[in-house]
């Protein structure tokens, strides 16, 4: 018992000793925070960090009373054109990505049969034509003997009705072939305004029904742009005021529009409201869904 006692006397000391030791070899965490940055330096890594933020599109900021936004251009005319008439498709005069004119043939119809039709219907007019030019000799003789009365009034009446049928059948038979000249007009498509094919949804060969879309073509000039600002620049912001834009396509360039529409409505959530714009984009450079940085002076 007392020779147990002693070795647990000598253990303590030893066991301090390590502890101590261990103590000396193991660094302090350090608790303390980095010093600050000097005055210079920190406004470099400020003006890094707010360079590598994206501006989202449509977003407003402002830059020394500048008003600077972002946004998409727009076609403000998206036509989506339809044969007026059904019928299989002879030829395609256009591709997706062509720029038309107004008035322009985008794909032509076969007409065989409106031709063929319109050729009989012509015949047949002039067959009622010179029908009609015989009751019309018949009813003048009737005339001058119902005048001398040598012919009882009822064969005058029957000479009468008989040049009316004439008539009437000869303007029928016109018209029957007026509508067959109007089918051939009617076969080919036209671009209604100038723009470009946006889309092309037909080939040669395929029929298309009475509201199949054989085309989409959206218009390039004018474009338009809208943006939103805030609230505050309701009462300086008007319309023809001047606005100008930015594009990745053609850096260094800015093109100029003006403001054709301003919101009446504030955004409850954004405490903003909407701006429209329109740039005549003459030279057809600009097209629909081309992203833009926006700048405008607000007037005061």
């Amino acid at each position: 018992m007392i020779r147990s006692f002693l070795r647990s006397l000598v253990f303590i000391p030893l066991a301090l000793g390590a502890l101590a030791c261990a103590n000396k070899q193991a660094p302090a965490a350090s608790s303390t925070t980095p010093p600050p940055l000097p005055a210079d330096v920190q406004s470099v890594a400020s003006a890094v960090t707010e360079s590598t933020q994206a501006v989202p599109a449509g977003a407003t900021q402002e830059s020394s009373g500048t008003i600077v936004a972002t946004g998409e251009f727009l076609s403000p005319v998206r036509s989506e054109l339809s044969a007026k008439l059904p019928g299989r498709v002879a030829r395609v005069h256009v591709d997706e990505g062509s720029l038309v004119r107004q008035g322009e043939p985008l794909l032509e119809l076969e007409t065989d049969y409106v031709r063929l039709n319109l050729r009989k219907a012509e015949a047949d007019a002039q067959r009622a034509a010179a029908a009609e030019e015989d009751a019309q000799r018949d009813l003048e003789r009737k005339k001058e003997l119902i005048a001398k009365q040598s012919i009882p009034q009822a064969t005058f009446d029957r000479t009468q009705a008989a040049f009316d049928q004439a008539h009437a059948a000869k303007a029928s038979m016109l018209a029957q072939a007026a509508i067959y000249r109007q089918q051939l007009q009617d076969s080919v498509l036209r671009s209604p305004i100038d723009g470009v094919v946006a889309e092309k949804r037909t080939n040669v060969g395929q029929r298309l029904g009475d509201n199949t879309v054989a085309f989409v073509v959206v218009q390039l000039s004018p474009l338009k742009l809208r943006f939103r600002v805030p609230e505050k620049y309701l009462a300086r912001v008007h319309r023809g005021q001047l606005v100008k834009a930015t594009v990745d396509p053609y850096p260094g360039e800015t093109f100029e529009g003006k403001v054709t529409t301003v919101g009446g409505v504030i955004d409850p959530a954004t405490r903003s409201l909407f701006v429209e714009t329109e740039f005549s984009n003459r030279d057809g450079r600009l097209r629909p869904g081309l992203f833009a940085r926006i700048e405008m002076e607000p007037m005061k």
